[in-house]
């Protein structure tokens, strides 16, 4: 299952690279507004990747912001494009929001666990 939810992690990866750097028509776009459609994909990436490394959280963490970072640079090679911190922050701050999110859900199952009834 591990290696199914990691294949899904870098599939997604791959789709929202395309949509990063690939033409404008090609790009979905909704009702979001850009805010709000970079921090849904990159949510997704952030719980895809938790998900997909709980052994390696932190190493996977601080990997998708370096890829959030890459992507925005990336962006200053693609005519009709253009990099700015604002992208970066609310993408590496999504990401780290997936994160937080099967963070909190891991932490939660596990005090359930541990706690008998007396």
């Amino acid at each position: 299952m591990t290696n199914l939810i990691r294949l899904f992690a870098y599939f997604l990866a791959a789709a929202v690279s395309f949509a990063t750097l690939g033409p404008p028509g090609l790009r979905p776009h909704s009702n979001l507004g850009q805010d709000g459609e970079h921090a849904l994909a990159f949510v997704l990436i952030g719980l895809a990747f938790a998900l997909g490394y709980p052994r390696h959280r932190l190493l996977a963490a601080g990997l998708t912001v370096a890829f959030t970072g890459v992507l925005e640079l990336l962006q200053l090679f693609v005519p009709g494009r253009h990099a700015r911190l604002e992208d970066f922050l609310v993408d590496a701050l999504a990401t780290l929001g997936g994160f937080a999110i099967v963070s909190i859900i891991n932490f939660a199952i596990t005090s359930m666990r541990c706690t008998k009834p007396t």
